[in-house]
């Protein structure tokens, strides 16, 4: 371990580490490159992880505008939606780069995640050693917070980018405010630029995920220990400049709350005193999982009832904490800045507003255990500096902890691989969990097991009989096993506990369609638009719960606002040509087919579609052409051959051909 520099163990170091003449050789240099390595080593298996279906079909997977990558219409889009039950646009764009560059390639989206934490722990390592000049002791705060496993879920959870991305943000302002106070001492002029980068950077955090609220006053925290500015700048003066990022922060929390709200994510079903007794639990919780990080899930379901001496034993054990924090404020300050940056950085999820229905998430702790990690380092160090003969021991410690980081975490990606494994883990994990039985249910639907995926729903919905989504789930799982009318009793269910849930009145009018019920359906397929305008397969059903209803002119509409999402999709140009032609519109009907059978040249029954369409037009030569082509590609295509014959004897007998056959 290094050496104090400084006339104090809490002080601030002058100036960085390492020599500046050969920089490629310096320690920063190569530790840089260790960490880089270290990184990228223990998070490489999430590069061979599936996409999971909890969360990444609403983020990416089903996600319209995002698969059609970037687009200044996706860009509108993106700053206007809250699908998600959120605002994060950066995080719409960087999926949307996603899908322009790899496509659906689960492996590409992974490999953007992985590059960001790495890119994060790097900016730890630099920026931590540029506020202190510490260079080992930043090393082994970036080190344990790169390679923690409770990093896991931010960086193998596809839907989870915005913590990644955020957090890049998130130290670039930390860089640029560090940049701001030294040049207010050694460069004034450049203090405004370096200000003005700082807020742009925070900004562009709240434009990825507002957990960032909190930032104003982690630079507080910084301005204590250990930028050290107490010292010469009044308190007050401190706070009004933080002032241009508070705004920012209001700004972003009334946006989330409103987003949230539209999304159906805030719960206000958990009362308050549970909630708050969660939270507190939760402090120490985290505290526990950073520590011992066993049993770690996608979701922590949240107990029906928590001890009092639990909760009580939590209240005293976090008061000690900070009592002690404060009480060694002028011997210890980075134990006082750790600490109260660990709490104040909680707070926006630690559930006083619930949004969702987890007690806790290992995502919360991406940015706060910074806090207790160095606290922790810096506490070591200072404990051992002036006793030679510990340094060893110590450093031989440090690096155990951080091998053991690395197959621990090496370990947990295995558990993301696809969506079954997450969910049979968080089940082995945490027991009893009705998220990770609707999440297995879901699985087993993709797999077609679909017995298997009713008990697991119905394991659900023991344990939560009002969840919507069990029920919901639930009905998918009877309709594609065939119990129709058991799913249209779930569905009605589900909509009852959740009205605005456009997946399940998408699912719904699926089996009301079936049933024969169009009209019916077709009310839940445009409450379900009412939602999710960009839902494109409940769009096209729509059109075509109109085709079948000979209501012509709404289906063309329907179905070219589909095109305008997804241009080349060939069932929907096929639609709209029939909707053409039943409304005489045959040159516009011809056009669709001709596009049909460009996208699919070895699809019968477009050739067909066509032929039709040209026969009705008088252009026979084609018209045969086009039935002889759908006959060679289905030979047993009896309209096809019915059609051909009856052109081949009307031509024989006269000019004119007669009448085609109804197209299909």
């Amino acid at each position: 371990m290094e050496t104090l520099t400084s006339s104090s163990a809490s002080g601030k170091v002058s100036s960085p580490d390492g020599s500046a003449g050969n920089r490629i050789h310096s320690p920063g240099f190569l530790l840089s490159l260790a960490l880089l390595a270290l990184v990228l080593w223990a998070f490489l298996p999430t590069v061979d992880n599936d996409f999971v279906t909890y969360d990444d079909p609403d983020y990416v997977t089903s996600q319209v505008m995002v698969q059609r990558g970037l687009s200044w219409e996706g860009v509108a889009w993106a700053f206007s939606t809250t699908d998600a039950a959120n605002w994060h646009p950066l995080t719409w764009l960087s999926h949307m780069l996603d899908c322009q560059l790899f496509g659906p390639n689960a492996a590409g989206h992974h490999l953007t995640s992985l590059l960001l934490h790495a890119l994060n722990t790097l900016l730890v390592f630099l920026i931590l050693r540029a506020m202190t000049g510490a260079i080992w002791r930043s090393f082994f705060v970036a080190a344990l917070f790169g390679l923690h496993p409770l990093r896991v879920e931010s960086v193998a959870w596809v839907a989870e980018r915005k913590d990644v991305l955020s957090t890049l943000f998130w130290m670039l302002t930390l860089g640029a405010y560090t940049g701001f106070v030294r040049a207010l001492k050694t460069r004034p002029a450049l203090a405004a630029g370096f200000f003005l980068l700082a807020l742009l950077t925070f900004a562009f955090g709240l434009l990825s995920k507002p957990m960032l609220v909190t930032l104003p006053l982690a630079l507080l925290l910084l301005d204590y220990w250990p930028l050290q500015r107490l010292k010469g700048t009044p308190l007050r003066r401190l706070v009004l400049e933080k002032l241009p990022f508070l705004l920012l922060s209001v700004a972003a929390c009334v946006v989330t709350f409103l987003a949230q709200r539209h999304g159906g994510a805030v719960d206000a079903m958990i009362p308050f005193g549970h909630r708050s007794a969660n939270a507190i639990l939760s402090v120490v919780r985290y505290l526990g999982k950073l520590f011992w990080p066993s049993d770690l899930a996608v979701f922590y379901p949240y107990p029906r009832h928590w001890p009092g001496w639990a909760v009580a034993l939590a209240v005293v054990t976090l008061l000690a904490v900070s009592f002690l924090a404060l009480r060694l404020r002028r011997r210890a300050p980075y134990l006082t800045t750790g600490w109260l940056w660990f709490l104040g950085t909680l707070v926006p999820v630690l559930g006083f507003v619930q949004v969702g229905q987890q007690s806790m998430a290992d995502r919360y702790t991406y940015i706060p255990t910074l806090g207790i990690l160095v606290a922790l380092v810096w506490g070591v160090h200072q404990c051992v500096a002036r006793r030679v003969g510990l340094v060893r021991p110590v450093a031989l410690i440090a690096g155990g902890a951080i091998a053991l980081c690395v197959i621990l975490t090496r370990q947990q990606t295995a558990h993301w691989k696809n969506t079954e494994l997450l969910a049979r883990h968080a089940l082995a994990a945490t027991g009893e969990n009705f998220a990770a039985y609707n999440l297995l249910g879901a699985a087993l639907i993709r797999q077609n097991q679909y017995d298997e995926a009713v008990d697991q729903f119905r394991k659900a919905l023991k344990l939560q009989p009002n969840s919507a989504d069990a029920h919901g789930n639930l009905a998918v799982a009877l309709q594609r096993h065939g119990r129709r009318d058991e799913a249209i009793e779930h569905y009605q269910l589900a909509l009852h506990l959740r009205p605005r849930y456009p997946q399940a009145h998408y699912n719904f009018a699926t089996a009301l369609e079936e049933a024969g019920r169009l009209t019916e359906a077709m009310d839940h397929y445009s409450r379900t638009l009412s939602e999710r305008p960009n839902f494109v397969d409940a769009r096209f059903n729509l059109g075509s719960v109109l085709l079948r209803l000979e209501r012509y002119d709404e289906a063309i509409v329907q179905f070219q606002q589909v095109l305008q999402l997804d241009p080349n999709s060939p069932d929907t140009l096929n639609n709209l040509g029939v909707a053409f032609d039943r409304k005489g519109r045959l040159d516009e009907a011809l056009r669709c087919y001709q596009k049909v059978v460009g996208l699919k040249p070895d699809d019968a029954k477009a050739f067909f579609n066509l032929g039709v369409a040209l026969q009705r037009k008088g252009i026979i030569p084609d018209a045969i052409r086009c039935f002889e082509e759908a006959i060679l590609l289905q030979p047993d295509y009896a309209a096809a051959r019915t059609n051909l014959d009856a052109i081949i004897l009307l031509k024989s007998r006269s000019p004119a051909a007669g009448a085609p056959a109804e197209e299909r």
